[in-house]
């Protein structure tokens, strides 16, 4: 399953299919007794996608086969021991994709001719995702992170693990106050490759970086590359051949702290809109200057949700049984304004009072 939507990823999965491009939204539980309902559930909303495409005029019967087909091998890549709390499945003829997310979806059913993508871009800004670096002098690992976990990255040249031939461990003896091993010439090429090679995901998929290493191998990393220019240095070593776990809990303390200064700062900014006339709140309001890219920050409470309909001019609350209302108007709010540039911050429940869960800082 997939975790990481970079924005290559996420320019490849709007590009235009042919039809149909089945999306399937399935939410799912991280715990008991929800999590045992998964299955069924999941099931359920795959033959609901089987339905729709067999009494669809549009579709072939061969391409209705082979989607179905695709449909039925990502169902069997689903791995239920380790959802989070939502799964979209994307099936067009000839590839599927499954995607894990950390935020609530709705149950859903959509063909197009586009890959329904709102709800992973959401899902995405509400996660805050960030790089790790770990550096050792025979190691190099780069770790995927979001806001409760890190995933050892596994693509490209990483993990990067220095030739045995050209290293020897006996000469990792201290000299003085440093370690022999980050004097070594070789040790300084291992470490400026490594920096290319982090600066190249960077270019990629950017967000904030944690680099850490003992002293010794923060203080050549410095000298021979540019990344740590800009990244969040941790003097801790062994990190580079830790567990997931063990990462996590060494940068918790910084990511916490990381986020308790955003929610401050779109605080603050929030207050002096409403001095400037800049400021926006309510899901109607937001959506209307929304569509109009006059949104320059959006913050969200984490766990806002609202089912609404539009009447022409204005949102209006509406009922899940409406066949007309939207179910997921916050993420598409969100994917709007990221699309059109805007900073989007998800804070904690409550922190915008009487905002209504929602509100902006206009650009104009």
């Amino acid at each position: 399953m997939e975790h990481a939507l970079s924005p290559t990823t996420l320019a490849e999965l709007r590009r235009p299919r042919p039809y149909p491009a089945v999306s399937v939204l399935a939410p799912t539980h991280r715990r008991e007794p929800e999590k045992n309902q998964d299955a069924v559930r999941l099931r359920n909303v795959v033959a609901e996608a089987k339905k729709q495409l067999e009494h669809d005029p549009a579709v072939p019967r061969e391409r209705r086969a082979d989607v179905v087909a695709q449909l039925d091998r990502a169902l069997s890549e689903v791995d239920l021991t380790h959802t989070e709390d939502g799964l979209v499945i994307f099936a067009a003829p000839g590839e599927h994709q499954v995607w894990s997310v950390a935020r609530p979806v709705p149950e859903r059913v959509v063909l197009s001719d586009t890959f329904l993508t709102r709800n992973l871009v959401s899902a995405q800004a509400a996660d805050r995702p960030f790089w790790v670096l770990s550096v050792a002098s025979d190691r190099v690992t780069l770790w995927n992170g979001g806001t409760d976990r890190v995933v050892e990255e596994r693509s490209g040249p990483f993990p990067m693990i220095r030739d045995r031939e050209n290293f020897d461990p006996e000469r990792q003896q201290r000299v003085g106050d440093q370690p022999s091993g980050y004097r070594d010439e070789r040790t300084r090429l291992f470490l400026r490759e490594a920096d290319r090679a982090v600066r190249a995901v960077l270019r990629d998929s950017p967000r904030p970086l944690y680099v850490t290493g003992e002293p010794a191998a923060l203080a050549l990393l410095n000298e021979v590359g540019e990344v740590t220019k800009g990244a969040a240095q941790v003097p801790r070593g062994g990190l580079a051949h830790a567990n997931p776990e063990t990462v996590w809990l060494a940068l918790r303390p910084l990511i916490q702290a990381e986020e308790a200064r955003t929610v401050d700062s779109v605080a603050d900014q929030l207050e002096a809109a409403r001095g400037h006339r800049e400021f926006v709140a309510g899901v109607d309001e937001v959506w209307q200057n929304a569509k109009q890219a006059r949104v320059r920050l959006l913050a969200v409470e984490e766990n806002y949700r609202v089912t609404v309909r539009d009447d022409g001019d204005h949102l209006i609350p509406a009922d899940g049984g409406d066949l007309d209302a939207c179910e997921d108007i916050v993420d598409e709010i969100v994917e709007k304004c990221l699309e059109t540039g805007a900073e989007v911050r998800f804070v904690p429940d409550g922190t915008l009072g009487d905002a209504g869960g929602i509100a902006g800082v206009l650009r104009y």
